[in-house]
């Protein structure tokens, strides 16, 4: 994987490597257990069913958790200043997600970093989308 360790190696529309997080039932267990987050639709597979989903569905606070864990990895000297996620479809727990991030906007003068990122279900459906603002120190 290619880490941004300064914000001269950063170049509008480098992309963030791909990556395919753990949401098995018991990462998402302990997500939701650490974040005093615990509802059956995201730890129970068939009381996320009575409630209409199809099958347990992974927290929209975990998933944002995520993205912001990628950009670290990416630019670990980096500091995220805003992230906003709009959650367009559930991401199901024991499947297949993949996230991606792209550069949309550089300022020089301030040294930040605009992102575009999204979260694809297995079935090929954008779970997430969402931005991300970072700041580079000198």
């Amino acid at each position: 994987m290619t880490k941004i360790l300064n914000f001269d190696d950063v170049e509008l529309g480098d992309d963030l490597p791909t990556e395919t997080p753990d949401v098995s039932m018991e990462r998402v267990t302990n997500f939701c257990q650490a974040a005093k987050h615990v509802f059956e639709r995201f730890v129970d597979h068939e009381a996320a069913r009575k409630e209409g989903f199809p099958a347990a569905i992974v927290p929209g606070i975990m998933s944002q958790g995520l993205l912001a864990a990628m950009i670290h990895r990416w630019a670990p000297n980096s500091s995220i200043q805003t992230i906003d996620t709009v959650f367009r479809g559930s991401l199901l727990v024991d499947s297949v997600i993949t996230m991606t991030g792209a550069v949309t906007d550089i300022d020089d003068i301030d040294m930040t970093v605009e992102l575009d990122l999204a979260i694809t279900a297995e079935d090929g459906r954008t779970g997430v989308i969402g931005t991300a603002k970072l700041q580079f120190s000198a």
